[in-house]
């Protein structure tokens, strides 16, 4: 079975960054990464990256997200996203950017 069928990215773009979303469908392995195709997004905003999965499928996204204006992973308990990494020094890492209206 293809990885893309195990796994759901929805994309939200706002004025800042894009958020990707992803949902599994079922248990992925490891060796699944080098068939998983995020999607394309304008990389001069962030990314806020949201989703219940592996910490190693989280990597991999920060990793191939890099190039973006910065990286941040959404965590509903704190109502925002925390930035990871960035490349403007408007974002600094471990500040929380506030996500309104996304529900997780």
């Amino acid at each position: 079975m293809p990885t893309s069928s195990k796994i759901n990215f929805s994309v939200i773009e706002r004025d800042e960054y894009t958020i990707v979303h992803f949902t599994l469908k079922e248990v992925i392995e490891p060796s699944m990464l080098k068939k998983i195709k995020p999607p394309k997004i304008n990389s001069t905003k962030g990314v806020i990256l949201s989703g219940r999965g592996p910490i190693w499928l989280y990597c991999f996204l920060a990793h191939h997200y890099h190039p973006t204006k910065f990286v941040a992973t959404y965590d509903p308990r704190l109502g925002g996203a925390v930035v990871t990494q960035s490349h403007d020094p408007v974002y600094r890492v471990g500040e929380v950017i506030v996500v309104e209206d996304f529900d997780a």
